[in-house]
């Protein structure tokens, strides 16, 4: 199976190619880390998940600086979600930040991932609208081009958010673009609408569009999930390597999630491209604990629970999703309980509520 529109990362340069297998030494391990985004224009980082924290702040290389024996390369995917499955069917991935549907789509076509922690799962959606499009809110989108990447946890999250009101995907033109087409359609107006976030902000902001919707103070069950996928072979062949993978996320997790941080961790994530003022706006009236938890709570299970079934329900896979055993939080409740972080995060109920307040 072949891949397309792949950046790749060796030894610090970023290249655009065919993703292929490193070659190695027979005792050098090498950890393939997979990115289902791309910063602006190609960069290889991300913005607004722990995950990105992670890449951008090298803490699995710094987990491993003891050990010259592992190395770690980054792959960060414009396919998004999709190509991160071509990477595990492949066998050309080890671990990956990926959104709930692809990975649910992973699970269902019979992929052999774990769900090891969460990361960017809260994450709000945004609905933006060309200029002078006369659109002045969701029930208005039926009948236009509407361009959402699909297979991505976005592409769920628009249907759900379309559902609640009053409208199905058939009422509208899908129009499947990736981040970077989406904003040169919109400004364009050769779509009407697009789901999306940063991107989108950041073009409203520059007068190019108007942002007309956000699940952000909205039913948090509308947001979308993602976390950290890992290869079940790998899993079995390298525990402890995979405990110490966890456990840099983890770090990554606590650093993304401390107050005294937001500058600093907006300062970082900016290697994305994304200008700090959109990042400081995506995560306006949200603490970073709740948006940077990686806790597999009651909340984001059920929430990865109702993604399988409206997935199916929605035509987007075709046969049911079997969650039994996928999600696996032993090596995530090893590292809080070593790190002293277990009461660190605030859990929340399938409700969206707080649990114990």
């Amino acid at each position: 199976m072949k891949f397309t529109s792949i950046l790749r990362l060796t030894a610090g340069i970023a290249f655009a190619g065919m993703f292929a297998v490193s070659a190695h030494a027979a005792d050098t391990l090498v950890i393939h880390v997979g990115y289902a985004a791309i910063g602006v224009d190609n960069r290889p980082f991300s913005e607004g998940t722990s995950a990105a924290t992670a890449r951008a702040g090298e803490f699995l290389e710094k987990e491993f600086a003891d050990d010259p024996n592992v190395k770690i390369e980054w792959t960060f995917f414009k396919g998004a979600g999709p190509a991160v499955n071509e990477g595990f069917a492949n066998d050309q991935l080890d671990f990956a930040y990926q959104g709930d549907l692809p990975s649910l789509i992973g699970r269902a076509t019979g992929l052999k991932t774990r769900y090891l922690l969460a990361s960017g799962a809260r994450k709000p959606l945004y609905l933006a609208v060309s200029k002078d499009s006369g659109i002045k809110k969701i029930e208005d989108l039926k009948g236009k081009k509407v361009a959402y990447q699909r297979g991505t946890n976005g592409h769920l999250a628009a249907i759900k958010i379309l559902e609640a009101h009053g409208l199905k995907e058939k009422d509208i033109q899908v129009i499947n673009l990736d981040s970077a087409a989406t904003i040169a359609a919109l400004t364009s107006k050769d779509i009407d609408a697009a789901f999306g976030d940063t991107q989108l902000i950041n073009l409203a902001a520059q007068g190019s569009a108007d942002v007309i919707y956000t699940t952000k103070g909205d039913d948090p069950r509308f947001g979308r999930n993602a976390g950290i996928i890992a290869r079940q072979a790998f899993i079995d062949a390298h525990p402890e390597v995979t405990q110490k993978v966890v456990d840099a996320f983890v770090k990554a997790a606590q650093w993304s999630s401390d107050e005294k941080n937001r500058a600093a961790l907006f300062e970082l994530w900016h290697k994305s491209g994304t200008p700090i003022a959109i990042i400081e706006e995506y995560f306006s009236k949200d603490t970073l604990a709740y948006r940077n938890s990686p806790l597999i709570d009651d909340l984001l299970v059920s929430q990865y629970e109702e993604q399988a079934v409206k997935s199916k329900e929605f035509g987007l896979v075709r046969r049911e999703v079997d969650l039994k055993g996928w999600f696996e939080p032993k090596y995530f409740n090893n590292a809080v309980e070593r790190l002293g972080l277990t009461k660190f995060w605030q859990s929340y109920g399938a409700n969206g509520k707080p649990i114990g307040s």
